[in-house]
């Protein structure tokens, strides 16, 4: 017989059971998976270096136990592999294959390397195989769909490994090493029933017990069923559960069969709940989202979904929080008897509960870090105690535990099609709650992939506000990896979008973020155009501070295009604007740029004046950088004028603000773009 391996999940054991490994038997297959890893592939026999890593492929139709074999290899061999074990599912739950592009972001964060928001699935692949190539690690493909998938994340490194799992050949990859897996063996199977359902049933009835697995065809997934059921019912005998698979109805694999009759032995209550969870968003359920989707009260859920761990329906994941996870193999037939035994209005009101429980969740997760606001803390204590989170720590480490299940969610939301109001405030507070607890900078992959989730939407309902606001995220994202072209075309959509509604906040955004695009494309004359047009509208509105400001920026493109003229009148309105306004802070950077603008175009005693002006504001402004600056370009200026005596007092007055250690101050943008402009 061959020795077989299965996942037996995660009933506890007591006793010499809970001393054993958990796997069942497959010595054979993992000794010859083992080998392999050693074995001359095609390259080195013909006296070539390999280029990529070995690929080991596991095959075998879901509920067969492939995913615990290739566990339990990589538990195995882990210790090789020095440089960490990376993982990645590459099939949702619902069967779409998963992009590669973000099957590659993700390995790329658990390797602690950049994915910048928005990058092409080529850019993020190279960048992966740059990051592998010198390690030496270990990845698990899980449940590839194709080829493609697998292929576009080998590494180029042959001292790494790769062990995908899949249902079929990954026919074009050259020197896979298979190994395909059937049912488990007789032997396997009944002692698999022995450890979940006790062994006296077994032991006094072996025969019937053979009998039952070969029902089950040997599958460990029906094979658990089998033994939940059993374990659901003591009094029960082998024999009468593999009678009743006997005459059961013939059509449907043997899960399907086992499912078939495990369901209809539950609860009204627990079947209803388990065919809803086909509406888990990446097939990852806690108990409030199990409890959004059955209408019932969290304490019910959790007890609920514990019985259905128990009962081979679910598993349990190792998580600080209560989560459980859809077996994959399951949720197909749980999204078909959900068709069948609950009206579609049901379903989509299942859905909206559980969006609507996210959205309250990402409200409390966002306002446990605003505490020194009154309103926020009234808030909170207005949410039901079920949905508050103790403190903001709490609160961070459920944003990142459930994260791949609300990214789902929002995946999922969009998707529907119907529910695209849920869907676009569940969107907004998530955004709300990454900014608050991740940054806008750390949050940024998955912020991009959100916005443009809100662009679907609203291209798709013809909302042009929503376009516009999408459009400018996404835009500045572009903007901030690098991608200023990309950045330049969705600003000036988003302009367009602004124009269509009339939106003033919209139209003045973009014109600005269309200057802020040529700007950095060195077309300063287009930029200082823009500008100006923002500028108008912001006058029009009465928006002094953003007025001011833009002055600013006006004052910027005229510097870097050497008009130090132009530049030396904005600059001068922008100082009135923010004294107008009572910025201390802006006014003293403004006389700051303004002296540097005036030393550019030669006029070093007024530089001087300025400059000295400007440590004052700073003082008032208690920016102490700033302040060491203007001392050390004070010291510059008087040096160039002949008075290092007096230029020592001002270098002496910035190591007192900084102290030896930070003197070095890098030069702005401003300063770089006019020398390389002037040279």
């Amino acid at each position: 017989m061959t020795d077989q391996v299965v996942e037996t999940g995660d009933v506890r054991l007591t006793g010499r059971a809970a001393e054993e490994n958990r796997f069942l038997g497959r010595t054979r297959e993992l000794k010859e998976l083992r080998a392999d890893i050693e074995r001359a592939g095609l390259d080195t026999l013909a006296g070539r270096k390999p280029p990529r890593a070995r690929v080991l492929l596991i095959a075998g139709r879901p509920g067969s136990g492939r995913s615990a074999l290739a566990e339990e290899l990589v538990r195995q061999v882990a210790d090789r592999y020095p440089d960490g074990v990376l993982r990645a599912r590459l099939t949702d739950p619902d069967g779409t294959p998963v992009p590669v592009e973000r099957a590659a972001r993700d390995l790329l964060t658990a390797l602690d390397e950049d994915a910048p928001a928005g990058a092409a699935e080529d850019d993020l692949t190279d960048a992966l195989r740059t990051a592998l190539a010198a390690r030496r690690a270990l990845l698990l493909l899980d449940d590839a769909a194709d080829a493609e998938q697998v292929d576009a994340l080998l590494p180029d490194a042959p001292d790494c490994l790769v062990v995908a799992v899949s249902e079929g050949p990954l026919t074009g990859i050259s020197d896979v090493r298979p190994c395909t897996l059937g049912g488990l063996d007789a032997k396997s199977g009944v002692e698999l029933l022995s450890r979940h359902t006790g062994s006296v049933r077994i032991t006094v009835d072996p025969r019937a017990a053979e009998g039952l697995a070969e029902e089950c065809q040997g599958q460990p997934a029906a094979l658990m069923l089998a033994a939940g059921w059993l374990a659901a019912r003591p009094k029960a005998a082998v024999s009468d559960l593999a009678k009743q698979l006997r005459a059961a109805e013939p059509e449907g694999t043997a899960l399907t069969r086992v499912f078939r009759l495990a369901h209809a032995g539950l609860p009204a209550t627990a079947a209803r709940m388990l065919r809803l969870l086909s509406l888990a968003p990446a097939g990852l359920v806690d108990p409030q989202t199990a409890s959004a989707l059955a209408g019932c009260s969290v304490g019910t859920a959790h007890t609920t979904l514990d019985d259905l761990v128990a009962l081979g329906f679910l598993h349990a994941v190792n998580s600080p929080l209560p989560q459980y996870e859809v077996p994959a193999c399951l949720h197909p037939l749980l999204r078909t008897f959900a068709r069948h035994h609950e009206r579609p209005a049901e379903l989509q009101l299942a859905r909206a509960r559980m969006l609507e429980r996210t959205v309250r969740l990402l409200q409390a997760c966002r306002a446990i870090t605003e505490t020194d606001s009154p309103q926020a803390r009234q808030k909170l204590l207005d949410m039901p105690r079920a949905l508050r989170f103790p403190t903001p720590r709490a609160a961070a480490d459920w944003l990142r535990l459930t994260r791949p299940a609300l990214l789902a969610s929002a995946r999922l939301a969009v998707a529907d099609g119907e529910l695209d109001t849920l869907a676009r405030r569940l969107m907004s507070q998530l955004v709300r709650a990454m900014v608050a607890h991740l940054g806008t900078r750390a949050a940024a992959p998955d912020l991009y992939d959100i916005h443009s989730l809100v662009l679907d939407i609203a291209e798709r309902r013809d909302l042009p506000r929503e376009r516009a606001a999408a459009l400018l995220n996404l835009g500045d994202l572009d903007a901030r990896t690098g991608r200023t072209t990309d950045a330049l075309a969705r600003y000036r959509a988003a302009l367009d979008a602004g124009r269509e509604v009339n939106d003033p906040y919209a139209t003045g955004r973009a014109m600005e973020s269309v200057g802020g695009a040529h700007l950095e494309l060195g077309d300063f004359d287009r930029a200082a155009d823009w500008f100006g047009r923002a500028l108008v509208e912001r006058l029009a509105r009465g928006e002094r501070a953003d007025a001011a400001r833009l002055y600013g920026r006006i004052a910027a493109a005229h510097t870097f295009a050497g008009r130090y003229g132009e530049a030396l009148r904005n600059w001068r309105s922008a100082i009135s604007g923010h004294r107008k306004n009572g910025d201390v802070a802006a006014q003293a950077r403004a006389l700051s740029e303004l002296a540097r603008v005036q030393e550019y175009a030669g006029r070093p005693e007024e530089s001087l004046r300025t400059c000295r002006e400007a440590v004052e504001w700073a003082r008032r402004a208690e920016d102490t950088r700033l302040q060491a600056a203007l001392h050390l370009r004070v010291a510059d200026t008087l040096e160039h004028l002949g008075d290092p005596a007096s230029a020592g007092l001002h270098r002496g007055a910035a190591e007192r603000l900084l102290g030896d250690s930070n003197l070095q101050t890098e030069p702005d943008a401003c300063e770089i773009r006019t020398a390389s402009a002037e040279d």
